[in-house]
């Protein structure tokens, strides 16, 4: 989810500073530094990415995910929500869930790739590219072994569970998930899909 970096400042405001981006991009690291950035913001490619508007179905889709893995995590992982990962100097994506090995620091702000066990992605319409291309091949040269990407079909979530082929830093799909998701690895996870629009905890 996301847009590029287009925003104009309101009339007669003072420009922020991060409308101009530096020779050859931003780091990871300016995202703790740059001030007044929009809330989960990302960087691929050294280019500032701004969220657009969340939909009812990316927020239940990211609720449902989020609380059957916090329920079928083993206690050495925690489940973490639109946090980054710093891929590399040019590269912090956001994914919208994550699973985790230990559990983040209070004043914590990223993971590194070695610590993320899954990331999840739920498809936006205009992050579509990013979502089912750049950022899955990130992901797979960073080395995160298990990736899942969401999407919707008739307002229910449909999920691409893929793993790690090691020999070419590349995803292979494994299976794709109506209704009910059911997978052994990265641990055993077993997620009702219809429950989307169920309010529980």
């Amino acid at each position: 989810m996301g847009a590029l970096m287009s925003v104009a400042p309101e009339p007669g405001w003072p420009e922020p500073e991060w409308h101009r981006p530096p020779v050859g991009g931003y780091t990871a690291d300016d995202l703790d530094r740059l001030p007044n950035l929009p809330p989960h913001t990302e960087l691929i490619d050294g280019s500032l990415i701004l969220v657009s508007p969340q939909t009812a179905f990316h927020m239940r889709a990211m609720r449902l995910l989020e609380n059957r893995l916090l329920e079928a995590a083993p206690p050495e992982l925690d489940v973490a929500r639109e946090m980054t990962v710093t891929l590399g100097p040019r590269d912090r994506p956001e994914p919208d869930v994550l699973v985790v090995k230990g559990e983040a620091e209070p004043r914590q702000t990223t993971f590194q790739p070695e610590d993320v066990i899954l990331a999840i992605e739920v498809v936006s319409a205009e992050s579509e590219a990013r979502d089912r291309n750049v950022k899955p091949r990130k992901y797979a040269e960073a080395g995160i072994r298990h990736f899942w990407r969401v999407e919707e079909d008739k307002g229910l979530p449909v999920v691409y569970v893929f793993e790690l082929e090691p020999a070419t830093k590349t995803y292979v799909v494994s299976g794709i998930y109506h209704e009910q998701l059911k997978v052994p690895v990265p641990f055993p996870i077993k997620i009702d899909l219809t429950a989307i629009n169920r309010r529980q905890p």
